[in-house]
């Protein structure tokens, strides 16, 4: 995993950690670098960067418990899963979920989810 990701995502975060921890636990990546502002997750295919909100920012943002989704972004990112029924059993051990709606796609199953602060993103699942 040393060369580049063919395609990657930066999500803000209130709470780093815990996003990172969400994100590695959901979709099976490795931790290539960590540090105060930045956890940088990845696989062979795919680099997500869980990124810190500046603490002056942050300080303004409150999170909900559960957190209010953020459905009205113009932007859904979406991530290959090995099991939807796994990432699903970590997304709600790890503060998020997976929606029970599901539907076929060419040549794969997809489900909507959130994550932990609210962001929307999809889960797809290959299909035979």
């Amino acid at each position: 995993m040393t060369a580049p990701a063919h395609a990657g995502v930066v999500i803000y975060a209130k709470d780093l950690p815990g996003m990172a921890i969400f994100y590695r636990g959901v979709l099976g990546l490795r931790t290539r670098h960590a540090d105060i502002d930045h956890h940088v997750l990845a696989s062979t295919d795919i680099e997500v960067v869980v990124h810190a909100i500046p603490e002056v920012i942050a300080a303004t943002i409150e999170i909900a418990t559960p957190p209010l989704l953020r459905e009205t972004t113009a932007i859904k990112p979406w991530f290959v899963v090995e099991s939807l029924a796994a990432a699903r059993e970590a997304a709600h051990r790890l503060g998020g979920a997976v929606f029970e709606e599901a539907w076929d796609g060419p040549g794969y199953r997809a489900r909507n989810a959130h994550d932990p602060e609210g962001n929307i993103l999809q889960l797809r699942e290959g299909l035979p």
